[in-house]
């Protein structure tokens, strides 16, 4: 059984910094994608930026030049450098990866979530 867990969430000032984290873990054979979305109050979860296997990043407009996100594959784990966070920014941040996993000798592709961590930008 494949896992995600989040961690590193909290409460930061307007301009402050946060760094998230997520660990897959289980029968893992290789690790395709990963990425983190986040969902505000009230509103649906959004992509915030996607790294792939070969280190290619992506990101939406409203975090580029203030977040990164990285990847370490020998411990299966993502992250992602939020900088001069903005109350904007408050949200459950989720992350999300495609696992290609190994049960009883087969091989299968799917997409797991972790459970969230919340991040909330105030003064």
């Amino acid at each position: 059984q494949v896992q995600l867990a989040e961690s590193g969430g909290g409460l930061v000032q307007p301009g402050g910094s946060l760094r998230l984290s997520c660990a897959a873990s289980g029968s893992i054979v290789s690790i395709n994608h990963m990425e983190w979305y986040r969902q505000a109050p009230g509103k649906e979860r959004d992509f915030v930026a996607r790294v792939f296997s070969d280190g290619t990043t992506n990101y939406v407009d409203s975090v580029k030049g203030r977040f990164t996100i990285s990847r370490d594959n020998a411990k299966n784990t993502v992250y992602l450098q939020m900088n001069n966070l903005k109350p904007e920014d408050t949200a459950v941040y989720y992350c999300n990866a495609g696992i290609t996993s190994l049960r009883s000798q087969t091989r299968s592709y799917n997409i797991y979530w972790g459970q969230g961590t919340q991040v909330t930008v105030s003064s």
